[in-house]
């Protein structure tokens, strides 16, 4: 196993911020993982800090050169487990590339995923996230994962409970700082992911933005194939190319609130864009409430909120994590003080 020094890591982030990893390690199997665990290097690099584990760089935001070992996981594979009559069992490595797994599930013949199209990022790191998009969660479709304990090198399988999932979170994004282990962050490291699609395959249609295509189409039971096509075309009018401007998607989860409270909100801001939710509790949309604030087009240094969408920071050429760090923290400070809502980010930041 090949420990890499010093490497770039500007084309591993989808912010495209310009950062080194000290040390970087690439695995594409779980025999890689061994591999790298038996390796001289493994005890001195991960003696004072975990290891960091790196899929897509979709979600991060690099404050400057990573001193932790970086592993990035590049485990490779999709395949059928079970077509049975109640659905598919579908499988992939955790390097596949999420949108083009959702595109080959939908070119097989197994839909289910069509409404999380062309989100960002790596299958491992879906579950890490618990992403979602347009209705449908991650936790709707999951089914187990396979991972490694790197602390150990024992494998092990959690299927959706023990995923412990919650509005972009999971049991992988807190430590195990408690004493009980109910945390994995910095200890587990997943390489397979399998999803269950149920039969017969129901459309999911509630969100605006779909039913606006429905009339616009004229087609009011859309295939699989034309969600997906839906769900494209609106992401990519309303979000940027991380090719073409660096960014990290939505970087503020929908903050929730007591109907009392969004009542309290709506006597003063009418106009206030929310959503009820099964459990009674009011999703407010965080785009609109940092739009509302006036960020949408403004910045600091070299980070900026972009012009079509006040959910999205953007790198407008050669901006530092800090700075992106910095319009985050201002943004928050804003909402905070007209509305008293705490906005929370989602990208990690290291």
């Amino acid at each position: 196993m090949i420990v890499e020094k010093q490497v770039p890591l500007q084309a591993h982030n989808s912010f495209g911020i310009v950062a080194r990893a000290q040390h970087l390690a690439r695995v594409r199997s779980e025999a890689d993982i061994a591999a790298l665990r038996a390796s001289p290097a493994w005890a001195a690099l991960t003696q004072d800090m975990p290891p960091f584990v790196l899929g897509g760089g979709s979600n991060l935001v690099i404050t400057g050169d990573v001193k932790p070992l970086v592993i990035k996981v590049e485990i490779p594979g999709r395949r059928l487990l079970e077509d049975s009559p109640r659905g598919w069992l579908v499988e992939a490595g955790a390097g596949e590339n999420w949108h083009a797994f959702v595109q080959w599930t939908l070119e097989q013949g197994w839909p289910g995923l069509e409404n999380m199209a062309l989100i960002p990022g790596t299958v491992g790191a879906s579950p890490v996230q618990n992403i979602g998009a347009y209705g449908v969660e991650l936790q709707d479709r999951f089914h187990s994962l396979d991972a490694i304990d790197l602390s150990t090198g024992a494998s092990f399988t959690l299927d959706a409970a023990q995923c412990g999932f919650g509005y972009r979170d999971s049991v992988f994004k807190h430590a195990p700082a408690d004493g009980r282990g109910l945390g994995l962050a910095g200890r587990a490291l997943i390489t397979r992911v399998r999803f269950w699609l149920p039969k017969p395959w129901k459309p999911v249609l509630g969100y605006a933005d779909l039913e606006r295509k429905m009339a616009e189409t004229g087609i009011t039971e859309p295939t699989p194939q034309q969600i997906f096509d839906w769900v494209v075309a609106i992401r990519r009018a309303k979000l940027p190319d991380p090719a073409v401007i660096g960014n990290a998607g939505s970087f503020f989860k929908n903050p929730t609130v007591t109907p009392e409270q969004c009542a309290d909100i709506i006597a003063r801001e009418p106009k206030v864009v929310h959503y009820p939710m099964p459990d009674g509790s009011i999703k407010l949309a965080a785009g609109w409430l940092i739009d509302a604030c006036g960020w949408k087009g403004r910045g600091v240094g070299n980070a900026g909120v972009y012009e079509k969408q006040a959910l999205v920071l953007v790198n407008r050429g050669g901006a530092t994590g800090g700075e992106v760090v910095t319009l985050a923290k201002a943004i928050q400070t804003s909402v905070y003080e007209r509305f008293g809502i705490r906005l929370e980010t989602e990208p990690v930041v290291i």
